[in-house]
């Protein structure tokens, strides 16, 4: 059972990335997923989730309008889709997948990426 999570990398300010969570082991549309980010000297905060069951869906406020979560259950994977980039959403992101109702904190998931490194300069 492994989370692989993939697609960062450095950018420009203004610029787009596209993370990816592909799953192996467990099909993950049966799982609430999260996408969480954490900063050099920050705890780890939930950036957006989607559920399982009928695909709502949060965003931190912070990345409300810029990033867009989806999933492909046909390659059992979830997208994080980000776009305007702005230097303080460098960090590294992580993928979770959550046997319930997703929750925004990173307590209660079950399986966790290895995390993926953003980095955007100004």
């Amino acid at each position: 059972v492994q989370l692989q999570a993939s697609g960062g990398g450095l950018v420009q300010a203004g610029g787009s990335l596209r993370l990816s969570c592909a799953a192996s082991g467990f099909t993950l549309d049966d799982y609430a997923i999260g996408w969480f980010r954490q900063a050099p000297g920050k705890e780890r905060e939930g950036v957006s989730c989607i559920s399982s069951s009928d695909g709502s869906t949060y965003y931190a406020d912070s990345v409300k309008g810029r990033f867009t979560i989806s999933r492909d259950n046909a390659k059992n994977t979830v997208y994080l889709q980000m776009n305007s980039l702005k230097p303080e959403d460098t960090a590294v992101y992580y993928c979770a997948a959550k046997a319930s109702y997703y929750s925004v904190s990173p307590s209660g998931y079950n399986y966790w990426g290895q995390g993926t490194l953003v980095t955007v300069s100004s």
